[in-house]
């Protein structure tokens, strides 16, 4: 058995037609749990099965993601571990699609890559579709572009993408994208711009705006009722802080007038022409604000300081 298979048991062989895989490990780039909260959504409405589970004993640093120990009156009921899966389902049409599951290995990415390369070819993977979220300059009161990153242009300008030359750390689905590519696998990773100032707690706009561009490029149409509502008390909350501070809703009106000039409300492609570092900014991964200038502008922001 090579180093691929034996990162994996294989749990079940579906008959599967032509499916899309969908990643958003924890752990990725994704600000307000973007990509976690779209995939969660899936796995709420949308019966699945097990196809594959990983060696997380090999994957996982137990350290950074420690099983749960259950006890009842001091005594010890079971121990609960992380697990990493690839599920298989369906949407309503009966469009067929494989879904990663769990946290972002911390260890042998290459060798984790090459795990899910192999299953892509068992399954005949059509196509590989990331979802992932980054914090930037847009307002709560706008649905914001997505952008994307592709193993071709015509696949990523489904969606449009961040012009210019980007660097930026790679999560574990970069080298997954990689491997697919050299096995002729299209990939496209999806990305929704999260309000800076609501990076850092759960925002369910994102996530329903990451479903509706995995329709867009996969054609896979999932019905999330809750995550819609959820989506709606989030504006609303953000609203009602907002409404209570006029450097807040200054904030915001700012951040409205930024979006509407680059592009309007519905994300028109942006006009301008700059290279390099300018065009990066436009879009927003250039303007990214540090650690500690999130966490301190969240804080004042979310309690009304």
């Amino acid at each position: 058995m090579d180093v691929a298979s034996d990162l994996y048991e294989l749990r079940s062989e579906p008959e599967l037609d032509s499916p899309v895989l969908v990643m958003a490990p924890e752990g990725w780039i994704d600000a307000g749990h973007g990509g976690l909260g779209a995939v969660g959504a899936m796995l709420e409405v949308l019966e699945t099965e097990v196809v594959a589970s990983f060696d997380v004993d090999r994957l996982l640093d137990h350290r950074s993601r420690r099983p749960v120990s259950h006890m009842l009156d001091g005594v010890y009921t079971d121990l609960v571990w992380p697990t990493l899966e690839l599920r298989s389902a369906h949407d309503p049409e009966g469009r067929d699609m494989l879904i990663l599951v769990g946290p972002e290995p911390d260890h042998e990415w290459r060798a984790f890559a090459g795990a899910i390369g192999e299953l892509a070819v068992r399954f005949g993977v059509r196509l590989a579709v990331g979802l992932g979220a980054f914090p930037a300059g847009v307002p709560h009161t706008r649905t914001s572009r997505l952008a994307a990153t592709a193993s071709n242009a015509e696949l990523a300008n489904t969606l449009g993408v961040v012009s210019g030359l980007v660097e930026v750390p790679a999560g574990v689905v970069a080298a997954v994208e990689r491997r697919l590519g050299d096995l002729g696998i299209p990939t496209i990773a999806i990305w929704a711009r999260v309000p800076h100032y609501a990076a850092s707690m759960p925002y369910p706009p994102a996530s329903v705006q990451l479903l509706d561009g995995l329709r867009t490029v996969a054609g896979i149409r999932v019905e999330t009722p809750e995550l819609t509502a959820a989506a709606e008390a989030t504006r609303e909350h953000l609203n009602d802080v907002t409404a209570n501070s006029l450097q807040h809703a200054a904030l915001v009106r700012q951040l409205e007038a930024q979006v509407d000039a680059e592009g309007g409300a519905e994300g028109a492609a942006a006009t301008t022409q700059a290279e390099g570092q300018a065009e990066a900014t436009e879009a927003g991964w250039g303007t990214l604000p540090t650690g500690d200038e999130l966490a301190a502008e969240v804080e004042r922001f979310l309690q009304g300081e």
